[in-house]
């Protein structure tokens, strides 16, 4: 906050740079008027979740995606001999809090849509769609920690990466059951946004039913998801041998 010119600026452009995405969901509803069943209302609340879950992981984990930068400067040499575990400090050594534009603009889409579609809201859907932020943003930021992984041995981070942490949420942002096969069975069980967006998203919006309670909490298997990346992640750091080596 020593400059705050800059922080608003570059607020502003992370505010800005998502309306081309929402910009043309809303024309391609404007074409076609529903995607396999699903409105327009009810995409921009997929959009508005995955677009929160994008911006906190982004704003917290920030130092697992310029991890590469620590590789090549030696950076991380010092993490290794602090008494403290590496996963924490990673964490801490960056938050890109500018962010907050992004989150910004997701809630007043969400509100938007909230405004837009016909749910009969209860706690236990109150509470899902707490849990869908918090579930999408853990896995976000356990792809974030594979993508870090990787640098124990390319040095530098993969371009390719990309696909998992970007592409693969604009894939999310949409029903699963418009995609092939193969794009469904990745989306949940690989890297499972499917259980922290698609299914709740379908009991919310009173698609398909069953036990409130069970898909209140169904989001928070997002944390499931962090496990093999912390195992993956230890195994990289057993590997690193120093820059000077």
């Amino acid at each position: 906050m020593q400059y705050k010119a800059s922080f608003a600026m570059m607020a502003v452009t992370q505010f800005i740079q998502p309306v081309a995405l929402f910009a043309g969901i809303f024309l391609l509803f404007e074409r076609f008027g529903n995607v396999q069943g699903w409105t327009v209302f009810e995409i921009f609340m997929s959009y508005a979740i995955i677009g929160m879950c994008s911006a906190v992981a982004m704003c917290f984990a920030r130092g697992f995606d310029v991890f590469a930068t620590m590789i090549r400067t030696a950076s991380f040499d010092r993490i290794m001999v602090r008494p403290r575990g590496t996963v924490l400090q990673v964490l801490g050594s960056g938050f890109d809090v500018k962010r907050i534009g992004h989150f910004l603009l997701s809630v007043i889409v969400l509100i938007i849509a909230i405004a837009g579609v016909d749910v009969q809201w209860d706690l236990a859907r109150a509470i899902m769609l707490v849990n869908m932020v918090i579930g999408g943003s853990i896995i976000f930021a356990g792809v974030h920690m594979l993508e870090a992984t990787a640098a124990f041995w390319t040095v530098d981070g993969l371009e390719f990466a990309s696909i998992f942490t970007y592409g693969i949420s604009q894939h999310a942002i949409y029903p699963l059951n418009i995609f092939p096969r193969g794009i469904i069975i990745f989306l949940m069980f690989i890297i499972p946004f499917g259980i922290v967006t698609y299914l709740p998203m379908q009991y919310l919006l009173g698609k398909i039913y069953g036990i409130g309670w069970l898909y209140a909490v169904m989001p928070l298997a997002g944390v499931l998801f962090i496990l093999p990346c912390l195992l993956a992640w230890r195994v990289g750091v057993r590997r690193y041998s120093s820059a000077g080596s």
